[in-house]
């Protein structure tokens, strides 16, 4: 046997081992379904570099991991769905084209490079009711996953995901799916991050064309306000408003802030 012979078995359990520890050193980041539409909740002490973003109309687009990875997935995925809207309809970029498109990106880069994505990615689609949202989280090998109410990646992402099941239902309304998002993200005992360290947006089936909304200052705070007021159910007994456009609005500017990374650490 050759000298510094490996199977190609070992070689795919050290990319996937190397993937998952660069992503579990990053924060988490929740996504899940309220009354009208999708939450998406990540702490992020960035102002420039966002983990949550708008793809297109009613698409929207949240990660964990290396930042400048999932960055060239989101702008990928911008220039895939403004070619697909042009070019045939709107109507036509979906979250599941979009998620194929990640899942086949990401599934040749682990098997054909020596190092493997570190990004973890979540596309969600707001549909005209709750029955037509989609939630879809991918990992680093391009594996797929059809999430229904709630998903969780990056951190402690197991243990973010029971907490928030434990406190999530159907129907819940912003500040109830915020609370609900926060208490997840908070280790027991752990202190929350302030209000200038959350990166919040929501998919509003309700609002007219562009169903993205990011939400901030005194808006973000009074639906933390009306969550403290009016605290989440557990399971078992269960302002300033800024759009971000689909291209170059959404784009950071230079320089990494917090443990958002131009490493890993995002």
């Amino acid at each position: 046997m050759p000298f510094g012979y490996a199977s190609p078995e070992q070689i795919m359990r050290d990319k996937a081992d190397y993937a998952r520890k660069g992503i579990a050193r990053g924060r988490s980041v929740v996504v899940l379904q309220y009354e009208h539409g999708i939450l998406f909740v990540a702490p992020n002490p960035s102002r420039a570099l966002h983990k949550i973003s708008e793809i297109y109309d009613r698409i929207g687009f949240a990660a964990v991991g290396r930042y400048n990875e999932f960055e060239a997935l989101r702008l990928g995925g911008i220039r895939y769905a403004d070619i697909n809207g042009y070019t045939y309809d709107r109507t036509d970029v979906t979250a599941r084209g979009l998620a194929n498109l990640y899942a086949q990106s990401l599934g040749q880069i682990f098997t054909e490079s020596i190092k493997s994505m570190e990004v973890e990615v979540v596309v969600a689609e707001v549909g005209d009711t709750p029955e037509g949202d989609a939630i879809y989280r991918l990992t680093f090998d391009g594996s797929v996953f059809d999430e229904h109410g709630t998903a969780a990646m990056g951190g402690q992402a197991e243990a973010v995901g029971t907490r928030l099941k434990e406190r999530y239902r159907d129907g819940m309304v912003l500040a109830e799916a915020l609370e609900t998002a926060l208490v997840a993200l908070t280790e027991p005992g752990g202190e929350r991050p302030p209000v200038n360290q959350l990166e919040v947006a929501v998919l509003d089936r309700n609002r007219p064309h562009r169903k993205f909304q990011r939400l901030s200052g005194p808006r973000l705070e009074q639906l933390l306000s009306q969550a403290g007021a009016a605290p989440a159910e557990p399971a078992s007994a269960s302002g300033t408003v800024s759009e971000t456009g689909s291209g170059a609005a959404d784009t950071p500017a230079t320089g990494p802030e917090g443990d958002i990374d131009t490493g890993s650490g995002a």
